[in-house]
This record gives C-alpha cells, sequence and structure tokens, in this order.
C-alpha cells in the first residue's frame, strides 16, 4: 500500500515540467440588456389617445329601417354574408334598449372588452330601428356603428336578418383569439 507520501511523490513527478496556463483577459463587464419595451402596447396607447382628441367623425346619415353593413379591407365579402346569413353561431348579444347615447356607448364598450377578453366571435347588438327618435333619426344605432368604425378587433358588422331582429339588431364578426 502506497501512503500518502507516495502519492505526493508520483503526482509531483507527473507534474514535472508543467507551467500554468496564463490566464485570458476578461471580457469588459456589459451593462444588462434593458428591459423588453412592448412596441405594439405603446402604439395602440398612442392611438387611442389620438383618436380621442380628434374631432367626432362625422354623423353617419342612417335613416329608420336602412341596412347596414361594412367589412374591414381584406375581409371577405363571404364572410359578411355567412354573418348576416346566421351561419355563425352568436357568441354574446347585448340589448341597448332604453339607454341614452352615453349609458349605451359605455355599456357597449364594456361588453365587447369582455366578448374580446373572452374569445367570443360573433356577437349581436340590439339597439332598435329609431322609430322614436323623430328628426334625429336612430341615435342608438348610430352611435353603436360608430363605436364598431373605431374598435380594431371588428371585422365586419351588418343589420340581421328579419328572424333576428332584421335594422334594429346588428351582427358583429370579431377577429378570433382572446387579447392577451
Amino acid at each position: 500500500m502506497a501512503g500518502k507520501d507516495d502519492d505526493r511523490r508520483i503526482f509531483e513527478e507527473a507534474m514535472r515540467g508543467v507551467r500554468p496556463l496564463r490566464t485570458p483577459a476578461r471580457a469588459p463587464r456589459r451593462r444588462p440588456p434593458a428591459p423588453p419595451r412592448a412596441r405594439f402596447s405603446r402604439a395602440e396607447r398612442e392611438a387611442v389617445l389620438r383618436e380621442s382628441l380628434a374631432p367626432p367623425p362625422a354623423a353617419l346619415d342612417i335613416q329608420p329601417g336602412d341596412s347596414l353593413q361594412h367589412r374591414q379591407p381584406g375581409v371577405p365579402e363571404t364572410a359578411l354574408r355567412r354573418l348576416r346569413r346566421g351561419d355563425f353561431r352568436i357568441d354574446g348579444e347585448i340589448d341597448l334598449h332604453g339607454l341614452n347615447v352615453l349609458q349605451a356607448e359605455e355599456a357597449l364598450r364594456e361588453f365587447l372588452l369582455a366578448a374580446i377578453t373572452s374569445g367570443r366571435q360573433a356577437l349581436r347588438i340590439v339597439h332598435g330601428k329609431g322609430l322614436r327618435s323623430g328628426p334625429r333619426g336612430p341615435v342608438l344605432r348610430e352611435a353603436v356603428l360608430g363605436l364598431l368604425r373605431r374598435t380594431g378587433r371588428v371585422l365586419a358588422y351588418t343589420s340581421a336578418a328579419a328572424r333576428d331582429g332584421g335594422t334594429g339588431a346588428t351582427l358583429v364578426l370579431l377577429r378570433a383569439g382572446r387579447l392577451k
């Protein structure tokens, strides 16, 4: 059995002529990277601010009984036809009857936000035909359509078919997917 002295001697013999490596120069310490910035949320906030400061859009010339439809660029005409025919299952509905314009807009904003965050795709908004609005025309419907045009997640909307409320209701198609 070899003792500790033998182990040491063997090690020293094995290390004879060995020289320590030169320590390479260390790279200068870098600052940690800046935290990532959410460019798109910042752009969305700026767009909301611009929109809130812009003058209100010109009033739509809507008469009671007018059937309306709108689709964003790039949305196929067939999607609008399918929406009107009822090919999409309605995921949510809100009835704005009896509300004034400010109440209706607030209720609709909350409804749209809830629908978008929960991933709903097809909605029905009941606003009435505006038959009792007098010379002002269908004020709730005009407010609803104005808000829908300004909501980026709205791909298309159309007046409902007669069986679903006709021109007193609007069917809305939202971009699929949940808000993150």
